[in-house]
């Protein structure tokens, strides 16, 4: 016996099977989108963090398009040449995978640039965080972190510190902490972190503040000594590493991140959907693995939880960057 179904219903069955199950999923409708395949873009190269991140999430981002997600990396100026080919993207089938500074304090530091971070991008889903770790030499002086302090504030602007660059977070927040502990060593950039871990070991600078998986693998080497985390409480990724705060650093709480962001333009059910399942693969098992194992806490928030994640990040670092004057090209 066939049962004729009335016309609207036989409409909306076929509308979920076209959407690829947005609307079991609970995610807006997108009739006829993906067209296409969805560009990922990463302004770093290949084997870098972002990049790894992007990769992880576009096999599992593909099965629930049903189309080929292609990552492409744009490498230069921090990651701002990529965040730009995504603020500036039409085709409604591009978005980028960015770090924090791509998506806050961008045009802060460089008013020329030729995007806008809070008006060209959209937020997708904030994917994974880190604190930051204070790093010194080996032989640096203080048997704990609160001795080291006190050696850090006697030495006055005698010390270095390094960083892989003029306003990057680890810069950044270096300068915070300056504030924050009473310091005063002098800023020494450097190209990337590679070359920041060899001038601590040759003690050409005398702290950083690295990625924690990069400063846990020297320490645990005895190469570097991890003084403590910028997180407000210990981290998963480096368990046996104390925090600042511990260490009577008040009011200090910094975190490097990256993000999923899409061209404002991108017509907003498609961000919407794009939001909502970036978030759902970020926090599944198998990816949640994956990225822990690539030095991220897995967030896989909203698109609202990011905002608000650029809108703190943004008043916090760029207060220190307009207190300061930094500006970089």
């Amino acid at each position: 016996m066939s049962i004729r179904l009335p016309r609207r219903a036989t409409l909306a069955l076929a509308l979920a099977a076209l959407c690829g199950g947005a609307v079991a999923q609970g995610l807006p409708v997108t009739p006829g989108w993906p067209s296409k395949p969805l560009r990922i873009i990463v302004g770093f190269p290949g084997g870098s963090s972002p990049d790894l991140v992007a990769r992880t999430l576009a096999e599992p981002l593909a099965k629930a398009l049903g189309q080929p997600v292609v990552v492409e990396n744009k490498v230069g100026a921090g990651g701002n040449i990529a965040a730009q080919a995504v603020a500036s993207a039409t085709d409604g089938h591009t978005i980028g995978v960015m770090i924090n500074g791509n998506l806050t304090i961008a045009r802060i530091l460089n008013p020329a640039l030729g995007y806008d971070p809070l008006k060209d991008l959209a937020p997708l889903s904030l994917i994974g965080t880190a604190p930051l770790a204070l790093a010194v030499p080996a032989s640096a002086p203080g048997a704990t972190a609160r001795e080291f302090l006190a050696a850090a504030r006697a030495s006055g602007d005698q010390w270095n510190y390094g960083t892989p660059g003029v306003g990057t977070v680890a810069h950044i927040g270096m300068e915070l902490l300056k504030a924050r502990a009473g310091l005063r060593p002098v800023h020494v950039p450097y190209p990337g972190n590679p070359q920041v871990i060899n001038a601590l070991m040759a003690g050409q600078v005398q702290l950083a503040l690295l990625p924690p998986a990069m400063a846990a693998a020297q320490a645990r080497a005895g190469k570097l000594r991890v003084v403590g985390l910028t997180s407000g409480g210990r981290s998963a990724l480096a368990p046996e590493f104390p925090t600042l705060a511990e260490a009577g650093v008040k009011d200090f709480n910094l975190e490097i991140w990256n993000a999923a962001a899409a061209p404002h333009a991108m017509p907003a059910p498609v961000r919407a959907r794009l939001a909502g399942l970036l978030g759902e693969i970020a926090r599944s098992p198998e990816v949640r693995t994956r990225l822990f194992t690539q030095g991220w806490q897995v967030a896989g928030t909203s698109s609202e939880g990011l905002a608000h994640r650029i809108a703190a990040d943004t008043r916090l670092l760029g207060g220190v960057i307009n207190a300061l004057g930094i500006r970089s090209e």
